[in-house]
């Protein structure tokens, strides 16, 4: 039987649609070329690294590298069970604490969220600066070497508070005001109402808060000493560190090194990389469906 065409309707993938799949492949194969080399170099010899350069599949299959990181394996598993730990309370706590100041400022019949509105953007544009945030945290809060230290000062963000406001002024006020007539309180409407219908935007913003408590290592170099504290970013830069020394012509003069001997400190920046990065790559793709989403809801108002 053949195909009925109905005038005006277009059947198939079209000219502009193969275009704009072709352009998405290839953006996807840029990106991901990238990950791949660093997966294949954390394999590679040094030597091969000298003299052939970076590659995705190594001649000489080697773990060189992620066996000098992983000397001492108690080290990075305590340093990943810190990581964990402050990402997911930091996470928890922060979505918590923005959502609801977001909600609280959304709220049209609420008198202070004029102020409370300017109090936030105003921190997006000035900040109080490295050393009162230094002593506020060590000499008034006393958190030196406290786990309090990684969590605290990324527990709110000006821009996610706005993010999170732009969609809670979306909500009809009927849904809010019928709920107060049902006898809800403010902070059941928040926990039942507010909170379910907003899943897209508060993925997105846990998605950020994350990535940002995961990747930090700048905290932990501001308010920890003890090696039981440090946060994986900031041990593997340590370790990077200690490479580059052995390296170095003063770690010869003194005899920890021998001469001849390769320390496979490029393939190890690229391990490090991949067991950095590894789990966040695992974490993503369940936030995806509503990062999209989340970023664009609430933009644009009818």
């Amino acid at each position: 039987m053949d195909r009925i065409s109905m005038p005006g309707i277009r059947s198939g993938p079209t000219a502009g649609k193969s275009v704009i799949h072709l352009i998405l492949v290839l953006t996807c194969m840029a990106c991901l070329y990238p990950f791949l080399v660093v997966l294949g170099t954390s394999f590679q010899e040094e030597n091969e690294i000298l003299a052939h350069g970076y590659t995705i599949i190594p001649e000489v299959f080697s773990l060189s590298a992620y066996k000098v990181i992983l000397h001492d394996p108690t080290v990075l598993l305590r340093s990943y069970g810190v990581t964990i730990l402050t990402t997911a309370a930091g996470t928890l706590i922060g979505l918590w604490v923005t959502s609801s100041y977001a909600f609280a400022i959304s709220r049209k019949d609420y008198a202070f969220r004029t102020f409370l509105s300017f109090f936030v953007f105003f921190t997006m544009l000035f900040q109080g600066g490295l050393v009162p945030s230094y002593i506020l945290m060590v000499n008034w809060l006393g958190l030196k070497n406290n786990v309090l230290a990684l969590i605290l000062p990324y527990l709110i963000s000006g821009w996610y508070v706005l993010l999170l406001k732009g969609f809670l002024q979306t909500l009809p006020d009927a849904l809010i005001e019928s709920a107060k007539i049902d006898g809800a309180g403010e902070l059941r409407i928040f926990i039942r109402i507010v909170i379910p219908l907003s899943k897209p935007p508060l993925a997105t913003v846990a998605l950020f808060f994350a990535l940002q408590y995961w990747n930090d290592w700048w905290l932990t170099l501001l308010y920890v000493d003890q090696e039981k504290l440090m946060k994986l970013q900031y041990m593997l830069i340590r370790v990077l560190k200690n490479m580059e020394f052995l390296n170095s012509s003063e770690a010869m003069q003194f005899g920890l090194v021998k001469e001849g001997m390769q320390v496979p400190a490029l393939s190890a920046r690229m391990a490090m990389c991949v067991l950095a990065a590894g789990p966040m790559l695992v974490v993503f793709p369940f936030f995806q469906k509503y990062f999209v989403r989340g970023l664009t809801v609430g933009s644009v108002k009818g």
